[in-house]
């Protein structure tokens, strides 16, 4: 599973950063490493300097499946780490249903049907 980490120029993104960033998505989301090929994290501030409260640090994580469009989140926090936690939560909790849904019906697809034949009702005479 690749991580890609790009910030705006109001976020400084150094290495400390880029580890919690890794360590989390890895903590997170290690049990869909099979179905993703990349993860793309977005982080900025969107209002910068002009405010100094409110959530304006924002993280956009898009995750890149194989054979199926990449599926993004975002959060809105006060911290950086606390946008990157919250967005690492939306997408566990989204690739948890999206997989999920997805071997439902593969399983549903390929495994023969067990159910007992109706049984006729008898005739009446």
């Amino acid at each position: 599973m690749q991580i890609q980490i790009n910030s705006d120029r109001n976020i400084q993104a150094d290495e400390r950063l880029a580890e919690f960033v890794r360590d989390t998505l890895k903590n997170k989301l290690e049990r869909f490493s099979d179905h993703i090929t990349r993860i793309e994290v977005h982080l900025s501030d969107e209002n910068s300097h002009t405010k100094q409260d409110g959530n304006d640090k924002r993280c956009l994580l898009e995750a890149r499946l194989q054979g199926m469009e990449p599926m993004a989140v975002t959060e809105h926090a006060a911290e950086v780490g606390q946008a990157v936690t919250g967005a690492a939560d939306k997408m566990q909790r989204k690739l948890s249903s999206v997989i999920g849904k997805l071997r439902d019906k593969q399983s549903r697809s390929v495994s023969p049907d067990f159910s007992e034949p109706e049984a006729a009702e008898p005739e009446q005479g």
